[in-house]
Formats: C-alpha cells, sequence, structure tokens
C-alpha cells in the first residue's frame, strides 16, 4: 500500500496533463511516496504544435510534468522529479540505493521511457500527421521496437511483482506507460502475453493507478 505522509496543505505544484504517461508516471510515484497531499496538480494542454505560454514559463522544453518547488524552482523531467520525491519521505525508496536493485530498478525505468517514446512516434506516424505526411518506414521501425520491448518484458518481467510487493520507479514507468499505449489503442501487448497481461492487470489494480486514470484528447 502508498505510505502515509503527515497532514500537510499542498506546497508543490505540478504541471500536469491527464493523458500524457510521463505526467502519471510522477502523479502515481508520488502517491507510493504518500506525498499527495503535499502537490497541487494542475493539467495544462501541451502539443508540439500548440504552445502554452503557462509551461514554457516553467520549461523551456514547453512539456510536461514539471514541478513547482515552495521556493519558485521547477524541475523537469518526470525521472528528475520523481528523484526529488524520493527524497521527501522517510519510507522505503523507490528509487533504491544500492546494487543489484538500483541498476534494475533505473534500466526498467529507461525501457518503459524508451517504450513511451517509440509510442509517441509511432502514434504521430499512424494518427497525428496528416495522412500525405506521414512516413510509413518510420512507423514500422518504432513498431518493431515496442513488439521487441513487450516479448522481451514477456520473457523477463518478474511475474510476482504485484499490488503487495515491493515497487521501484521502473515499475510504475512501466505500468503508466503500457496502459498509455492501451488508451491510445496503439498495439495489442496482451495478444500472447500471459506474464505481462498479468502483471499489468495486478499492477492497475493499485489504488495509485485506478486514481490516475487516463482521460482526454490531445489538442493540437
Amino acid at each position: 500500500m502508498p505510505q502515509k505522509s503527515d497532514d500537510l496543505k499542498p506546497d508543490h505544484t505540478l504541471l500536469y496533463q491527464t493523458h500524457s504517461p510521463f505526467a502519471r508516471k510522477v502523479l502515481v510515484f508520488a502517491i507510493e511516496a504518500g506525498l499527495r497531499d503535499r502537490i497541487a496538480v494542475i493539467h495544462h494542454e501541451t502539443s508540439p504544435t500548440n504552445r502554452n505560454e503557462v509551461i514554457f514559463n516553467a520549461n523551456p522544453l514547453g512539456k510536461v510534468p514539471v514541478l513547482v518547488l515552495p521556493d519558485g524552482m521547477t524541475l523537469y523531467d518526470s525521472l528528475v522529479i520523481c528523484d526529488y520525491l524520493d527524497r521527501l519521505h522517510k519510507g522505503r525508496k523507490l528509487i533504491p540505493h544500492k546494487r543489484p536493485r538500483r541498476l534494475h530498478a533505473l534500466r526498467l525505468h529507461a525501457l518503459a521511457q524508451g517504450m513511451c517514446d517509440a509510442g509517441v512516434l509511432y502514434r504521430w506516424e499512424t494518427n497525428r500527421r496528416p495522412e500525405n505526411l506521414r512516413y510509413p518506414a518510420l512507423a514500422d521501425g518504432q513498431k518493431s521496437k515496442l513488439i521487441e520491448t513487450f516479448d522481451y518484458l514477456e520473457n523477463n518481467l518478474d511475474p510476482t511483482i504485484g499490488p503487495t510487493m515491493p515497487i521501484t520507479v521502473g515499475h510504475i514507468a512501466l505500468a503508466t506507460g503500457l496502459e498509455w499505449i492501451a488508451f491510445r489503442e496503439l498495439i495489442d501487448f496482451k495478444a500472447g502475453r500471459p506474464t505481462l497481461t498479468k502483471w499489468y492487470e495486478e499492477f492497475g489494480a493499485r489504488s495509485s493507478m485506478v486514481e490516475t486514470r487516463y482521460s482526454g484528447q490531445t489538442h493540437d
């Protein structure tokens, strides 16, 4: 279960997007760390073609998530924010300090992050970009990366990690990333992959995941 923090008023602000896997990763992380009551969450629409001045003022890359600290400093990207949050609570760390758990956690996080990056590019070439401007070879390349990742996870993911087992930032990144792929209906990663399916469904039942379901569409 998520760790609990003291009853505090929000002293941090998370610039968020309800359909971003990177932003959701941060919010799920905060909930699992017992820090939800310290964070005010504000949704912002962003896209590469629709400038959001509030976000650009907080992050020159114009991307969410952005965490605004009590002193006004802004943090980005998602892993930097998670690392900061992990230092705010006194419970078990979600980014382990010692090898080999630290290396496993960060490697899984990198795989999940890359999976989402490939998914974003695949979605551009199959859905978001005007059809006459799409590059099928690029779409096929990104699809191949996704399928290779799903197959690797099927054969290498620890099936015992579930609702009652210790989790890391890697598990959070993977769960939020897979659910984003399902939300966007990109590829059916569950077909023929029972181990990955079981892990995904068990992790998705955690209260931190249920509380933060995806919603909304990108506005270009």
